[in-house]
């Protein structure tokens, strides 16, 4: 009687420690799942809700009368009201292609990090491909001359000084362009020179729109890419270069840039940005057989098409 009972209650106490070491597997199950979720939840705050492409205007929102359809010969394009993000227009806005000197808006973002405009940069290389602004070896030129010759006739050997007279030359220079992508999340985004020379540099329409978007937020950016000509002279003042936006568009129906670009492999591309009515519009074509043309045609069919309604939010 009493081996029974013994029998019995080691069958209720094997049960219990089954139920125990149950209880114990599912706890740890529900702190893995839930930690797992803090985790992801962390991350997606950390990266997306605090990139700077989060910065929106939610006060109003675009609508479209009728759909944008432009008959262009770029292989991709967006066009996005620069208030909300919202994309107005698209054709393989996602898919990556070569940014050519587009490329050059990156580079202006990090040097403007690091230089001051009156610092002053050496020119110490000459053998550069065109387009060049013309700098002799060794030159002097202060910074803030230096963005302008870079950016608006699109100066590859301006470009290269900045990036060899950065801490570290062009490998760390490199490596800050690619980490200030991340940085933006962009995802889509690799760059691997300072001029946008290398095919090897890409991203996708949409991304260099918020590239662009982001970049104008600096008053120096802004104001050196709605720039038309300028002169500027080495420290020394004895030498002057007459710069030219390489941009047709600027200044035309509120134009204010933003940066052109072309290699035989990308094709033309061009970044435009336009003021109207107080709103910005960002257009992108990529690949493009005539890229001033094929942003007038996508421009004509946001004039006067796009009306804005006040944000449920």
């Amino acid at each position: 009687m009493k081996d029974s009972q013994k029998k019995q209650k080691k069958k209720i106490l094997s049960k219990d420690n089954l139920l125990i070491a149950f209880s114990i597997l599912f706890a740890v199950f529900s702190i893995a799942v839930i930690a797992d979720a803090y985790i992801r939840f962390w991350i997606w705050q950390n990266s997306t809700l605090k990139s700077p492409v989060k910065e929106i205007s939610l006060s109003s929102y675009p609508q479209l009368a009728t759909k944008l359809d432009p008959d262009i010969t770029a292989q991709a394009a967006v066009a996005i009201d620069d208030g909300s993000k919202t994309v107005l227009y698209g054709k393989n806005e996602n898919l990556r292609f070569s940014m050519a000197s587009t490329t050059k808006i990156m580079s202006a973002l990090v040097a403007l990090d690091y230089f001051n405009p009156d610092d002053v940069l050496t020119i110490y290389s000459t053998d550069v491909e065109p387009v060049v602004v013309g700098f002799p070896a060794l030159e002097k030129v202060y910074f803030i001359d230096l963005l302008y010759a870079m950016l608006l006739p699109s100066g590859n050997d301006a470009a290269l000084a900045i990036a060899q007279n950065y801490p570290g030359g062009e490998k760390a220079f490199m490596q800050k362009m690619n980490e200030k992508a991340k940085s933006f999340n962009l995802i889509n985004t690799h760059f691997e020179d300072s001029s946008g020379l290398s095919d090897n540099n890409y991203s996708t329409p949409l991304e260099m729109a918020r590239l662009a978007s982001l970049a104008l937020k600096n008053k120096t950016f802004a104001q050196i890419v709605s720039t038309q000509k300028r002169v500027i002279t080495n420290v020394a003042g004895n030498h002057t270069y007459k710069l030219v936006s390489l941009d047709q568009l600027l200044g035309k129906d509120g134009i204010t840039g933003v940066k052109t670009g072309f290699t035989n492999e990308a094709g033309g591309v061009l970044i435009t940005s336009q003021e109207a009515g107080g709103k910005r519009f960002i257009i992108v074509v990529m690949k493009s057989q005539n890229r001033f043309l094929d942003i007038e045609k996508i421009l004509s069919q946001v004039q006067g098409n796009v009306t804005f309604v006040s944000s449920p939010l």
